[in-house]
C-alpha cells in the first residue's frame, strides 16, 4: 500500500473508530496530501423538470433547472465535483452569469493552489471578485466550494461528518411543495406527496394574504398532523405581512419564512415583535456575518438554511453552528438542487442533526440525474450518501449528455 493511501486509510478509520478527534489527526495540508488544483472543468446545463413551480416559468425557466457542473481536477489526477444552481426569478444570478464568473474570475485564480485550502480558496475569490454588501455570487461560488469539499474527501478519504468530526446523521424527513396558482388543485397536488410517503408540507404565499390564508387553511385540513411552514420569498410588503402573520397562524402555519426583502430591516423587526409566528429569513442571508448583524437587529428567529444560496458549505456551516450558539431556529431548505448540490445539502443537515422535515424539493421537481448511483429518496425519507466527500459518484458522461442537450458547451481553466 502507498504511503498516501495507508495514510487515508488510517485517517478515516481512527474518526470512524472514534479513537482520536480530527483536531488530532492529519491536517490536510500534511505533506502525504501536497497536490494542487489542475484544470477546472465547467459544464452548463438545465435539468428537465416536471410540475408547476413559480420560479422556472417563463423563457428561461420553463427550459429546465439551470446548473453549471465544476469539476476540480488535482495534479495527482483526484477528482472533486460541486454544482452552482442559478434561479434568475430567486436572485440575480443566471446560467449565463454563474458560467462567465466560474470562468473568468473564480477558476483562474485556484490554479495551483492547494485544494484542501477551501478558506483559502474563498479568499483568493474574494479578491477576484469584491463583494457588495455581502458575498459576491455566492450562487456561482457554492459549486466551488462544494468540489472543493468533495476533492479533500477524495484525497483523505473522509465524508462530509468526518472532515468536521461529526456523525453522519440522518435520514432526513421531506416536507413536500405545494406552490397553486388555483385552491382547487391543493388536494392533487399533496395526493402526489403522500404518494412518495410525504406527511409535511411548506406553501408558497405572497402576494396576496386571502389566497394564503385559504391555501393554509385547505393544507392544514387535509394533513393536520403535518408540519407546516408558509415561505412568501419576500412578497408581502411590511403592512401586509403584519396583517398576514396572524391569520397564517390561526390558519395552523407554525412558522414564516422571508414574509419581506431582507432590506426591510424595520418590517422584520416589527414582525418579530409581533410575535404572531416564528420569522425566518433567508433571501440576504449570505454569510455569517450578515446572520449575526440581523440577529443583533432584532429580525429574525432563525433561518431557513441553503449552502447553494450562501457560498457553498463552510459559510453555511458556520450559519448552523451561530443557530445552535443563539437559541435560533434553523431549517433545512434548498434551492430545488440536483443531484450534486442535493448530495452536499444532504450532507451537512445530516452531519448538523436537522430535525425539522426539511424542504428539500429537487426530487420532487427534477426528472434526471448524472449520477452512477442515485440519491436515496424513498417514502419520504431522503438518505445520507456515503463514502468520501460528498458520497457520490458522477457520471462522467451524463453530464456531457446533458450538457449537449441543453445547448451548453464545456469549458476548461488550467
Amino acid at each position: 500500500m502507498k504511503r498516501r493511501e495507508f495514510c487515508r486509510t488510517l485517517s478515516a478509520s481512527v474518526i470512524t473508530l472514534g479513537l482520536l478527534p480530527p483536531s488530532l489527526l492529519p491536517h490536510e495540508h500534511s505533506s502525504y496530501q501536497k497536490v494542487k488544483i489542475d484544470r477546472i472543468d465547467l459544464f452548463p446545463m438545465r435539468y428537465p423538470m416536471t410540475g408547476y413551480f413559480k420560479f422556472f416559468t417563463g423563457p428561461h425557466g420553463s427550459a429546465g433547472r439551470a446548473a453549471v457542473a465544476v469539476k476540480i481536477t488535482a495534479d495527482d489526477g483526484t477528482i472533486g465535483w460541486g454544482q452552482s444552481v442559478p434561479i434568475a426569478k430567486w436572485s440575480y444570478e443566471t446560467l449565463e452569469t454563474a458560467t462567465v464568473v466560474l470562468r473568468e474570475y473564480f477558476a483562474p485564480v485556484l490554479i495551483g493552489r492547494d485544494p484542501t485550502d477551501i478558506r483559502g480558496a474563498h479568499a483568493e475569490m474574494d479578491r477576484a471578485l469584491a463583494p457588495g454588501f455581502t458575498t459576491g455570487m455566492p450562487i456561482s461560488r457554492a459549486g466551488i466550494d462544494l468540489a472543493l469539499h468533495d476533492l479533500t474527501g477524495k484525497l483523505s478519504g473522509r465524508s462530509l461528518a468526518q472532515i468536521w468530526g461529526k456523525p453522519k446523521g440522518g435520514p432526513l424527513t421531506l416536507s413536500w411543495t405545494v406552490n397553486v396558482t388555483s385552491l382547487d388543485d391543493i388536494g392533487s397536488v399533496m395526493d402526489e406527496g403522500k404518494k412518495r410517503g410525504c406527511r409535511h408540507f411548506n406553501i408558497k404565499v405572497a402576494p396576496d394574504p386571502e389566497f394564503d390564508v385559504a391555501l393554509a387553511r385547505e393544507v392544514r385540513r387535509l394533513s393536520p398532523e403535518s408540519f407546516l411552514w408558509a415561505d412568501a420569498n419576500g412578497g408581502y410588503e411590511p403592512e401586509t405581512a403584519l396583517k398576514a402573520a396572524p391569520q397564517l397562524a390561526d390558519a395552523g402555519v407554525d412558522m414564516l419564512e422571508a414574509p419581506l426583502r431582507p432590506n426591510r430591516i424595520s418590517g422584520y423587526q416589527a414582525l418579530k415583535k409581533q410575535g404572531a409566528l416564528p420569522i425566518l429569513m433567508d433571501e440576504g442571508v449570505v454569510t455569517p456575518i450578515d446572520l449575526e448583524e440581523f440577529h443583533k437587529l432584532g429580525m429574525l428567529d432563525g433561518v431557513a438554511m441553503k449552502p447553494s444560496r450562501c457560498g457553498g458549505l463552510i459559510s453555511n456551516k458556520q450559519q448552523i453552528e451561530f443557530c445552535q450558539k443563539h437559541n435560533l431556529i434553523w431549517l433545512g431548505s434548498g434551492l430545488t438542487d440536483p443531484d450534486i448540490s442535493l448530495a452536499a445539502t444532504l450532507g451537512l443537515y445530516g452531519a448538523f442533526g436537522l430535525k425539522k422535515p426539511a424542504a428539500l424539493n429537487g426530487p420532487q421537481f427534477l426528472t434526471t440525474d448524472v449520477l452512477k448511483k442515485p440519491l436515496r429518496i424513498k417514502n419520504g425519507m431522503a438518505y445520507i450518501p456515503e463514502g468520501p466527500g460528498l458520497g457520490i459518484e458522477v457520471d462522467g458522461d451524463k453530464v456531457i449528455a446533458l450538457m449537449k442537450k441543453s445547448g451548453g458547451q464545456k469549458w476548461s481553466v488550467s
